[in-house]
């Protein structure tokens, strides 16, 4: 296979990734990405990216079941807001994550999906991808088994991000743990549609694997896939007492980090750059080299 990127005459886009600190009252994790869209889109951003849970921190597991969302309901207050906050803005958003309902399940229900949904500068839903991998971590002190309120989604899902100048980007979406599993990318990579542009990982990762993990995940993804990481994470001590580690960041097809917020609310913000796409798989065809 002869790997396709997005033109490398295209101009380079700029892209963005919310931090977050959220905390128990949706509506204000909602005012406050409301409010760093808008930020990020005065910028100059065309395409923003939340963080994982961006819109609901709770005290416990099962505090997300309430406010579970049917897919598609634009008059819901999750993905509504994301929905009018693309529109107002003009601007793509891959909305973090939120507890999406299970088909045929009531709401709510003993367990949901953790979903991202993707919104176009029009507003309208452009795509859904619910969580592969399930969170389990045990080191004796600090214990998570996100299986106990999710069920994992069931495929890989990429979509066409088209500016209205610029280049269509090729996006391949994952959350948080699906990091780990270097597997996922690559079959979004050789799917058959050419290799992603860039990759989002909106994120909650513990500061304890965060610390040890986080940046050195993201950047093993970018390189092996040559493509832009777009990375929005938590990053703070939240109501709850949890503490998550940030450093949302984006990182270039280099594996170089372009843009990070250690910690606290923010942006990173950078360009996404075609050309330097085109120019890493041009002087190392990896992709082209691979075997098995």
């Amino acid at each position: 296979m002869s790997p396709s990127t997005a033109s490398s005459a295209a101009a380079p886009v700029t892209v963005a990734a919310v931090q977050m600190v959220s905390g128990t009252r949706l509506e204000d994790n909602l005012e406050r990405a409301r409010h760093w869209i808008g930020e990020a889109a005065r910028q100059g951003a065309r395409l923003v990216s939340l963080p994982e849970y961006f819109c609901l921190m709770g005290h416990k597991d099962t505090d997300k079941l309430p406010f579970a969302e049917r897919p598609g309901d634009l008059d819901a207050p999750i993905q509504g807001a994301l929905s009018r906050a693309a529109r107002d803005h003009g601007v793509w958003i891959l909305g973090g994550t939120l507890p999406m309902a299970i088909d045929g399940a009531p709401v709510p229900a003993e367990r949901v999906r953790n979903t991202t949904c993707v919104f176009s500068p029009d507003g309208t839903m452009a795509a859904r991808y619910d969580k592969l991998h399930l969170f389990c971590y045990d080191n004796g002190r600090e214990r998570y088994d996100e299986a106990r309120v999710l069920q994992a989604g069931e495929a890989p899902v990429t979509f066409q991000a088209r500016m209205a100048e610029g280049p269509a980007l090729r996006v391949g979406l994952s959350i948080c743990y699906d990091l780990r599993f270097p597997e996922l990318f690559r079959a979004m990579t050789f799917s058959g549609d050419g290799p992603l542009d860039l990759i989002s990982v909106p994120a909650a990762f513990t500061f304890t694997t965060g610390q040890a993990h986080w940046e050195l995940l993201l950047r093993a993804r970018a390189v092996e896939n040559q493509a832009y990481v777009i990375a929005a994470a938590q990053g703070g001590t939240h109501e709850n007492g949890r503490r998550t580690w940030g450093h949302s960041m984006i990182v270039d097809p280099w594996g170089e980090v372009l843009a990070c917020v250690p910690e606290g609310e923010g942006l990173a913000i950078a360009a996404l750059d075609p050309a330097r796409i085109a120019q890493v798989r041009e002087q190392l065809p990896a992709l082209r080299h691979r075997r098995l």
